[in-house]
């Protein structure tokens, strides 16, 4: 299994989440947690072959979750040292307190299984991150050349995105789980112009984010780029010369790519745990999957 990264777990983790828990024990909170979360993310785009933007970003901080008295509070501080969590554990406090009045069904914590020690890291062979930014750029500089150079392509964009998570997390009960987890997306999309008519169409590869790494992107081992890559010109013809579609009552008949994200929107979201009890609402609403169903 691969380990954490050693300056992550340099940070003062053990520290800062005895401050914060010190704080919510000490105000009489019936459970609290605190979570250390840095998170890095890189990001390249390429049009035409080259390059446009390469973004290398990180950030780090601290979030307090205390239960008291019934209800939640929740705080941040973006300094992930003893002090930051001391504040935030406070901030946490005051919010529950505020909110006690308006809370009118008290939450009651379940007893959960004490994990000391735990580390949990993502399956990868290589860390993204280790690869040299000229070495991610070429790969992006390759495929975008072999869309660029087939008949038909006028535009290729491509793009890579690389993150890596890394959370440490403690609570009263006395659970310290550390956790580390790599991601990596490209895609890369070819656009046909028609000059003639003012149009143009575009099609992209199919590859989704997936918890791998480097060798996601790398070869054909996970993702078969070359196959796709060759065939998308014709694909991105055969697209351009399609007829429009007549109105009217007909079958569909949905890809498989498209069917995932339709399963994922419509079900999977809806069996969602937190939105299901009515504590979380979006942009797609609330669940028709509730407890009482």
């Amino acid at each position: 299994m691969n380990a954490v990264d050693d300056d992550f777990l340099a940070l003062p983790l053990h520290a800062a989440a005895d401050a914060g828990l010190t704080v919510a024990r000490a105000a009489g909170a019936s459970h609290a947690d605190v979570r250390i979360h840095r998170m890095r993310t890189w990001t390249s785009t390429l049009r035409d072959g080259a390059l446009q933007a390469a973004v290398d970003d990180s950030d780090c901080g601290v979030a307090v979750r205390v239960l008291l008295d019934g209800t939640w509070g929740f705080a941040s501080h973006p300094v992930p040292g003893p002090d930051g969590a001391a504040d935030a554990a406070a901030r946490a406090v005051a919010v529950a307190r505020t909110l006690r009045a308006l809370n009118r069904d008290p939450v009651q914590w379940a007893d959960e299984p004490v994990h000391r020690d735990a580390v949990w890291v993502s399956p990868y062979e290589i860390d993204p991150f280790t690869v040299p930014a000229a070495e991610r750029i070429a790969v992006l500089e390759d495929r975008s050349r072999r869309l660029q150079d087939a008949a038909g392509v006028d535009h290729v964009a491509a793009n890579l995105t690389l993150v890596k998570e890394q959370t440490f997390y403690a609570d009263l009960a006395g659970s310290t789980i550390t956790q580390q987890r790599v991601r990596i997306h490209s895609d890369l999309e070819a656009t046909r112009v028609d000059r003639e008519a003012g149009t143009f169409e575009s099609m992209r590869t199919l590859a989704p984010p997936t918890g791998r790494g480097w060798e996601q992107v790398a070869s054909d081992r996970w993702w078969d780029w070359s196959s796709e890559l060759a065939a998308l010109p014709e694909q991105l013809a055969e697209k351009a010369q399609a007829p429009s579609v007549t109105p009217g009552r007909t079958d569909l008949v949905i890809d498989p790519t498209n069917l995932w994200l339709t399963i994922h929107e419509s079900v999977g979201h809806a069996t969602e745990y937190d939105r299901a009890i009515g504590y979380e609402a979006a942009y797609a609403g609330t669940s028709f999957a509730t407890p009482d169903l």
